[in-house]
C-alpha cells in the first residue's frame, strides 16, 4: 500500500493499519501483518485496509541483524492510525524507547485500536495502557511478564485476547489467528474466510484455544480429524451430534473427545457450534433475512438459539450483524 497518501484523503481511505517497527523487531510477525492487512484484494473487488510501516529511524536493524529495513515512514505515521500494531522483539528485558512508548500512549488516548503480537504485550504494558486490562503473551515469557507487570490481567496459555480496543496474541502463528479475528470483526466471516483461503490457513481458531499441545499429534493417518471435519462441514444443517461424529470416525465418543482435545485443543461440541455460527454469519452476509431459515440451514435449530449463540460468539445479535456486514452495509 502507498506510504505517502495525504491526510486530506483519509475520509475516502479504508481503515488505516500502521505497524511500528523498532530495532530488533521480529520479522515473522511483521510478515503476518503484511499478509493479512497489507495485500491488495482484487478477489474481493476492494482493499480492506490502508497499510503502512513506520519506524523511529530511517534504517532499522531487524532481529539479530538478519537484515535492515529502510524506506518506511517515520514514527509520525502512527499519529494517523486507526489500528496501531506495536513493536515486538525477543529481548523482553530491554526497555522500549521512550519515543515509541509515547506514540503508543498518544494513540491509546485518541481511541486508536492497539495490537500487540507476541512480546508486543511488553510494549503495551510498558506504555501503561494494559493496567487492569486483559492480555496474553508467549508462554515462555509468562513469568517474566507477571513479575514486571502485576497489574495486568494476564491470561496465559491462550492464543489471543480481544479486550475491545486492545488485542494481544501469544506470538508466531497466533499472530495470523488474531489478524484473521480482526478481519472477521471488521468485515465479517465471509471476507475473513476469503483472506484465510489466500493464506492457506485455517479460517478460525478461537482465541481461548491453548498455545501449545503437551503431547504431539499422533503420526497415525487414521487418527487425523481432517476427514471427519470435512464430512461434518458439509452437513452442518443436519442434526449432527457428537455421537454421530464418533460413529462416522468409527471411534467411541470418549476417544473422539480426546482426539479433538489433542489435535484442536477444543471439544467436538464446541467445534461444531463454532462452525455452525460461522455458517450462520455467512448466510446473513449473503442476504438471508429470515432468522428461522438461517437457524435451520446452519443447524442451530431455532431463531432463539441462533440469537443466543451469535451474541456469545460474535458479540452481536443477528440484526446488528446484518446491519454491519449484510448486503448494503457501509463497509461493502
Amino acid at each position: 500500500m502507498s506510504q505517502d497518501s495525504s491526510h486530506e484523503d483519509r475520509a475516502a481511505d479504508p481503515h488505516r493499519v500502521v505497524v511500528i517497527v523498532d530495532e530488533n523487531s521480529n520479522p515473522f510477525e511483521l510478515g503476518c501483518t503484511t499478509e493479512v492487512f497489507g495485500l491488495r484484494r482484487p478477489e474481493l473487488g476492494r482493499d480492506l485496509y490502508d497499510f503502512r510501516l513506520c519506524s523511529p529511524e530511517p534504517h532499522t536493524l531487524m532481529r539479530d541483524a538478519f537484515f535492515t529495513l529502510t524506506g518506511v515512514a517515520g514514527l509520525e505515521a502512527a499519529e494517523s492510525a486507526d489500528t496501531l500494531i506495536v513493536p515486538n522483539r525477543p529481548d523482553v528485558e530491554v526497555p522500549r524507547r521512550p519515543i515509541v512508548l509515547d506514540a503508543v500512549r498518544r494513540a491509546h488516548k485518541r481511541g486508536t485500536r492497539l495490537v500487540g503480537l507476541c512480546s508486543g504485550a511488553f510494549t503495551l504494558a510498558e506504555a501503561g495502557v494494559l493496567d487492569g486490562r486483559r492480555a496474553t503473551a508467549h508462554w515462555q515469557w509468562v513469568d517474566a511478564f507477571r513479575a514486571r507487570f502485576p497489574s495486568v490481567r494476564l491470561e496465559e496459555d491462550v492464543l489471543f485476547v480481544d479486550d475491545g480496543d486492545i488485542l494481544t496474541a501469544a506470538g508466531s502463528a497466533a499472530a495470523l489467528d488474531l489478524g484473521l479475528h480482526i478481519v472477521r470483526r471488521d468485515h465479517g466471516a465471509e471476507v475473513a474466510n476469503s483472506v484465510s483461503r489466500r493464506l492457506v490457513f485455517t479460517a478460525h481458531r478461537d482465541g481461548g484455544q491453548r498455545q501449545f499441545i503437551e503431547r504431539p499429534v499422533p503420526d497415525l493417518p487414521d487418527e487425523s480429524l481432517a476427514p471427519i471435519l470435512a464430512w461434518a462441514q458439509e452437513r452442518l444443517d443436519s442434526p449432527l451430534t457428537v455421537s454421530d461424529l464418533a460413529a462416522r470416525a468409527s471411534v467411541s465418543p470418549a476417544t473422539l473427545h480426546r482426539r479433538f482435545r489433542t489435535q484442536l485443543s477444543t471439544t467436538p461440541l464446541a467445534w461444531l457450534t463454532g462452525e455452525r455460527v460461522s455458517l450462520a454469519c455467512r448466510l446473513i452476509e449473503r442476504g438471508e433475512t429470515h432468522l428461522e431459515v438461517v437457524a435451520r440451514h446452519s443447524g442451530l435449530g431455532t431463531a432463539a438459539n441462533l440469537r443466543a449463540l451469535m451474541r456469545r460468539q460474535t458479540g452481536l445479535t443477528p440484526s446488528a450483524y446484518r446491519q454491519r456486514f449484510g448486503p448494503g452495509a457501509p463497509h461493502q
